[in-house]
């Protein structure tokens, strides 16, 4: 497969010019020259995050009362199905849109934001990976922007980026109207091809070089993103990237210890695209909810 040429490595990147300071002076106001045409995408679950983080999310709803934990166990079987079977045919993936439209329908937005960032405070930043979050931040101490790429909401991407100091996310867009979710997506889940267009839709609309770019992943679902960019580095990677990885010649980054992995594993399985499909069981206990207001 034909590879576009890579970035320079980070390390080589060139500081603002600045007058002869002794150090002291140079420390706290030194900063790098802003990269505009550099930057670098990261998937979110298991790349970012140990497990998946609409699996955290949907815990930290049953434990408020949203979800039952026998609506967690019908989208954790929902989701088991999905990322071990790669069930990607058009029929599922209808089905998973019509799952994600219901899970969202009537709620509001400023109830997502803040459920977002509870939940993430609560169980998810104990959750990032810290080598992944170094990558990051070794990019931004470069010049560049950092975007998380992500199937879920755009909402969570963002608080997750936000938490984490990063430029931004692009995630699953749902339409808003009056200040509630209609039911409806704007566009397409932001899922295998879908992430690859969104990186290059934002590269055109911020004038990135996308041969300047890296990308990151553990899936082998995001070979079109990995692919679209310059340099590319499987993270944490499945058993598919990786051997994609080593017939491409990629960097591979594995985090994770035995003992991790067997923890990742499960998370990873339950809560993968829940987006996609994993929120069956939510649209009973939404109904329910809403009865009881």
């Amino acid at each position: 497969m034909a590879r576009r040429q890579r970035s320079a490595p980070l390390d080589e990147a060139v500081l603002v010019a600045q007058p002869p300071l002794a150090a002291a002076e140079l420390a706290p106001t030194a900063q790098p020259a802003q990269d505009r045409t550099g930057a670098a995408f990261f998937d979110v679950d298991n790349t970012m995050m140990q497990g998946a983080s609409l699996y955290y999310f949907a815990r930290g709803l049953a434990a408020r009362r949203y979800f039952t934990t026998i609506d967690l166990a019908r989208f954790a079987i929902s989701q088991a199905r999905f990322r071990l079977l790669a069930a990607e045919h058009a029929g599922d993936m209808d089905r998973a849109r019509e799952a994600a439209l219901s899970f969202v329908k009537g709620w509001q937005v400023e109830e997502m934001q803040r459920l977002s960032e509870e939940i993430f405070d609560e169980l998810m930043a104990d959750r990032i990976w810290s080598g992944t979050r170094a990558l990051a931040d070794a990019h931004l101490a470069s010049g560049q922007r950092v975007w998380l790429v992500t199937a879920a909401p755009v909402e969570l991407g963002r608080v997750i980026a936000t938490r984490l100091g990063l430029t931004g996310a692009l995630g699953t867009v749902a339409e808003i109207r009056d200040g509630a979710y209609t039911g409806r997506l704007v566009g397409e889940m932001m899922h295998g091809p879908n992430k690859a267009n969104a990186v290059e839709a934002l590269a055109a609309a911020e004038g990135l070089d996308l041969s300047r770019c890296t990308a990151y992943s553990d899936s082998i679902n995001d070979v079109p993103m990995l692919t679209t960019v310059g340099r590319a580095v499987a993270v944490n990677p499945d058993s598919a990237l990786r051997r994609m990885a080593r017939s491409q010649g990629w960097e591979v980054r594995d985090f994770r210890s035995g003992r991790n992995a067997a923890k990742v594993a499960v998370p990873v399985v339950l809560g993968a695209g829940m987006v996609a499909g994993a929120v069956v069981g939510g649209m009973a206990l939404s109904r329910r909810r809403k009865k009881a207001l």
